[in-house]
């Protein structure tokens, strides 16, 4: 057994122990491999990690390192405090009546590191902010004397019937906001057939994810494809081995990471060696091209393939002549955090109308980011996505609410898509159309070039997969 300060001894470069969970480790022989660089674990070096390994590691990253374990440390008694701690009052779920009112609840309760990775975007947010604004441009046709009794939200995405069109797109790190992490997500989206696609990078693992689901639940799960190949391998082969993950999401959109204030600034003020963002993305391989990276992919997985991060309708032609490998895309900037002023989903969406309709016919087209009222889900339908993301908005309920907040979110959504499809005249999805929706203000802002593409990428595809 250890004191504390026997280990606080052991915080340099050339003999490193940490405190996790009362046990001590010696962690100097990972400090160059680790993904998110020496410094995230020298910062710890000689002291209790516990909080920070928690909030952002599966706790299988534990079976790692227990080759280092050296033995526990002396326990000690809790400090007193000087006063009692604040307490904060949560308002109740079901006064919180749309995403935005969610968002600050959740802002008031999670810490700042929190909220630094969650709400940091590329620059100066432009891309975060006009992911919404595009919507607020396209105007909506309401038809009259149609009977609107029933409303149905239930579709089909990749040939699997789930509750609504709506699916939560990977988020990192959900257990920096709420203890039940992505399996809290996954329980919230349970009571609406929602589909949740797993992050690379969540804070559990997603075996602990799908665990409690049903066989009916639909999962993907996003690849970041890392400079260690073997370790996207192994990923690739556990989830193979998951009934419940349907899909694979390559995410393309961030090759690497943008430039984020919020997180940054935080990091900054925290005095810590680096931001969320950055160690996520310290071990991701940047030099990914179509004539290899999807190739390598189909030789270590089965399942069907959505490739995230399409903002041409250049890359959405690429993308559509490697069906049916590929089954469908995701027009993505990342949520505005990977290249500020790149354009938004809904742009893209009617730049493939304009360029390149076929597209629709080969893949499947869904969009995400900016979605904020179910309003902008009913226009990114009408214009042929099959189904509409939401990332930060799961996050923040999860943070406000938990479980339960997640579902409060999913069900402000739900009901805000059926008011607006019963005005609309419209009782399924499948009959949403363009004929609802005015897009001319928007139309002007969307790309009028022309199409770049070199003869030699078109002659790439199917023969050699």
């Amino acid at each position: 057994m250890f004191t504390l300060l026997e280990v606080s001894k052991h915080n340099a470069q050339n003999s490193c122990w940490v405190i996790l969970y009362g046990k001590v480790y010696d962690v100097t022989g990972i400090l160059d491999s680790h993904p998110g660089g020496a410094q995230a674990i020298l910062r710890w070096g000689g002291r209790d990690a516990t909080d920070e390994f928690d909030m952002i590691h599966p706790s299988e990253t534990l079976k790692e390192i227990e080759q280092s374990y050296l033995g526990t440390v002396e326990p000690q008694d809790p400090p007193i405090a000087d006063s009692a701690p604040e307490e904060v009052t949560h308002a109740p779920l079901s006064t919180l009546l749309n995403l935005d009112e969610i968002e600050a609840a959740a802002t008031k309760v999670i810490s700042k590191k929190a909220w630094g990775y969650y709400f940091s975007a590329a620059d100066d947010k432009i891309s975060k902010c006009l992911n919404t604004q595009a919507y607020r441009s396209i105007l909506l046709r309401p038809r009259i004397f149609v009977d609107c009794r029933t409303c149905k939200l239930e579709t089909n995405l990749l040939g699997h019937k789930v509750g609504l069109p709506i699916f939560v797109s990977p988020t990192a790190m959900a257990r920096l906001g709420h203890p039940a992490g992505e399996r809290g997500i996954a329980e919230g989206c349970r009571p609406f057939g929602g589909l949740q696609i797993i992050a690379n990078n969540s804070s559990l693992s997603p075996e602990e994810i799908v665990a409690n689901a049903p066989p009916t639940q639909i999962f993907g799960w996003q690849l970041y494809v890392q400079l260690n190949r073997k370790l996207s391998e192994n990923m690739l082969a556990r989830v193979n081995q998951l009934d419940r993950i349907k899909f694979i999401v390559l995410t393309l959109d961030a090759p690497v990471s943008g430039k984020r204030e919020d997180d940054e600034r935080i990091n900054i003020q925290a005095n810590t060696a680096a931001s969320v963002s950055a160690q996520l993305f310290a071990g991701t391989d940047p030099s990914l091209t179509w004539a290899h990276t999807l190739q390598w992919l189909s030789q270590h997985t089965t399942k069907p393939i959505v490739l995230k991060g399409i903002q041409t309708h250049e890359d959405a032609i690429l993308a559509a002549q490697y069906a049916p490998l590929v089954k469908g895309i995701v027009l993505s900037n990342h949520g505005g955090r990977s290249l500020d002023t790149a354009p938004p989903a809904v742009h893209t969406l009617l730049e493939l109308r304009r360029y390149c309709p076929d597209v629709f016919d080969k893949v499947e087209v869904w969009v995400d980011g900016g979605i904020r009222r179910g309003t902008d889900a009913v226009k990114a339908l009408c214009l042929g996505a099959k189904a509409v993301g939401i990332g930060r908005p799961a996050l923040w309920g999860l943070a406000a609410g938990g479980v339960e907040g997640v579902e409060r979110t999913l069900q402000i959504l739900s009901d805000e898509m059926k008011t607006c499809m019963r005005l609309l005249g419209v009782k399924t999805v499948d009959h949403l159309g363009p004929q609802h929706i005015n897009t001319a203000i928007l139309q002007q802002q969307i790309y009028g070039g022309s199409s770049y593409l070199a003869d030699e990428h078109l002659g790439l595809m199917k023969g050699k997969l």
